[in-house]
């Protein structure tokens, strides 16, 4: 766990929007990643394009780059930041079955974009489900996690390797 003082509570344990003012301007770097568990049979209808609804990937790619432009619109506390890249990746994974989705977020700024990136992969994951529902209303989005973290006061954090 991290060094103790929730940042968003105030002494009298009030939520608040963290001061960065003071914080210098720094590169900064996240990526998450979520899975999408589903019937092989609706993997091959993504793979091959046959979704009813059209390109399953491509309007989660897009959706997940939405969202994390829109992330203080959602969280209440993140501040409102102009993000530099926003990169969405979609890959099969016959193994799962399903769809493994990572979104990666810069932003030259005074705060990280953890939940821009967190944000963008789960409306991504989220998009996969309301495309193919249809198909496969079973469907399980897991593992939704921050992978990595670069920049700012507390430098570079990467997600342990699961066993």
């Amino acid at each position: 766990m991290s060094e103790g003082r929730l940042t968003h509570i105030d002494a009298t344990g009030a939520a608040n929007m963290v001061d960065v003012s003071d914080k210098a301007a720094t590169s900064r770097t996240a990526v998450a990643e979520g899975v999408v568990v589903m019937h092989p049979e609706t993997l091959a209808l993504i793979r091959e394009g046959d979704a009813k609804k059209g390109d399953v990937i491509g309007t989660a790619r897009l959706a997940g780059i939405m969202a994390a432009k829109r992330t203080h619109e959602l969280i209440p506390l993140c501040h409102p930041l102009l993000l530099t890249k926003v990169k969405i990746a979609c890959e099969p994974d016959a193994a799962l079955p399903g769809l493994r989705l990572t979104a990666e977020v810069r932003v030259q700024g005074q705060t990280g974009v953890e939940m821009e990136a967190l944000t963008a992969v789960s409306v991504a994951c989220l998009t996969v489900y309301d495309m193919v529902k249809a198909a496969d209303r079973g469907m399980r989005i897991e593992g939704i996690r921050l992978l990595s973290k670069e920049g700012g006061k507390s430098g570079q954090w990467r997600a342990e390797e699961e066993a």
